[in-house]
């Protein structure tokens, strides 16, 4: 599935190119930034990373996207769906990360929003649902932002440096309309 490029007043959400690399590296590579997301988004992060996860984007996988969030056209994070299958197929995982000199200037809300219509009616989606870690508070006010709702906490289900965590987990829901022919 070839990614559209999706406009929002201030940010561009498309599909990676080889030359975001040197982006990558410079807002990936960050502890603070890898601290709320899974550890397949490696800390340190380094040029192997970035060569593997550009790879992965240029692949093009099935269920899969993967959108660079740009700021006058530099990477500045990234956003993505991750299409469930099966009896889920009807439902993605929505994530998201930005570079910290980039936090709290509302860039991720931004980013979901302009990606939601994209879930709903492009993909056809019914659910998009999202997770974060106990302690991710501008996660939680993104998510909530974008009328997302908190349907429950699960407690010690996340591993994570060292520790176990609880997390929230929040979905946003559109009714499929009357008629509609969901396979």
């Amino acid at each position: 599935m070839s990614l559209p490029t999706i406009q929002t007043p201030r940010l561009r959400l498309g599909p990676y190119r080889a030359d975001d690399k040197p982006a990558l590296l410079r807002h990936a590579d960050d502890p603070e930034v890898a601290r709320w997301l899974r550890d397949r988004f490696p800390s340190p992060y380094t040029a192997a990373d970035a060569d593997r996860f550009l790879a992965l984007c240029a692949a093009d996988g099935p269920g899969e996207a993967l959108f660079a969030i740009r700021l006058e056209d530099e990477a500045i994070g990234g956003i993505g769906l991750h299409r469930h299958g099966d009896v889920h197929r009807h439902t993605a995982e929505l994530g998201y990360w930005l570079g910290r000199a980039h936090w709290g200037k509302g860039y991720a809300s931004e980013a979901v929003a302009a990606i939601l219509p994209h879930a709903f009616d492009t993909l056809a989606l019914v659910r998009v649902e999202a997770t974060c870690f106990e302690g991710n508070e501008a996660s939680r006010r993104v998510l909530e932002r974008n009328g997302f709702t908190c349907e429950g906490r699960t407690r010690m289900s996340v591993y994570k440096a060292g520790r176990f965590h609880d997390q929230w987990i929040y979905a946003r829901i559109r009714e499929p309309g009357p008629g509609a022919a969901l396979q």
